[in-house]
């Protein structure tokens, strides 16, 4: 086995520094969001891929794919949504055997009016702090790692991240 290649000062500390920010973060975000619109990181997520899709539904496997959740994960926390009247199930017209999810009315009303705030929020507490270089570089960055990771998970027989 290799010997370690242990991070120098700098590589730490932006290493560090990434994982607070990504904490804090999510943190402050999931809080506005739930005191704001009483909605869930969750919640926010399966009601916005929905509703970015044509006839805002998916298929559960799909969905639990892009939440990267398990689909019995993924089950029990559109029960939740369904008990509040957000999502619905159907089964699949092309495969009786699956299920897709559909955004109710109650879900796209809780979606547009949760997306404003939730928006300012993401840029007060990220956007609105970096410059447009530095706006460039972040979705330089992220997307590196997103298709390094991604090309690993298709490698190994999962799903697209």
């Amino acid at each position: 086995m290799d010997a370690p290649r242990w991070l120098d000062e700098r590589e730490d500390r932006a290493w560090r520094g990434y994982r607070r920010m990504r904490r804090l973060l999510d943190l402050e975000l999931a809080r506005e969001l739930m005191q704001d619109a009483g909605l869930s990181e969750p919640d926010y997520d399966v009601l916005s891929d929905l509703s970015e899709t044509p006839d805002q539904r998916l298929r559960l496997s799909e969905l639990a794919d892009r939440m990267l959740w398990s689909r019995s994960r993924l089950s029990h926390h559109l029960s939740r949504m369904q008990q509040r009247g957000l999502v619905i199930r159907e089964e699949c017209p092309s495969d009786g055997r699956g299920s897709v999810v559909a955004l109710t009315a109650a879900g796209r009303q809780a979606v547009e009016a949760a997306a404003p705030g939730h928006v300012a929020a993401v840029r007060r507490h990220l956007i609105d702090l970096l410059t447009a270089e530095e706006i460039e570089a972040l979705g330089a960055l992220t997307h590196r790692v997103v298709d390094h990771l991604a090309a690993g998970e298709q490698r190994r027989g999962r799903a697209e991240v």
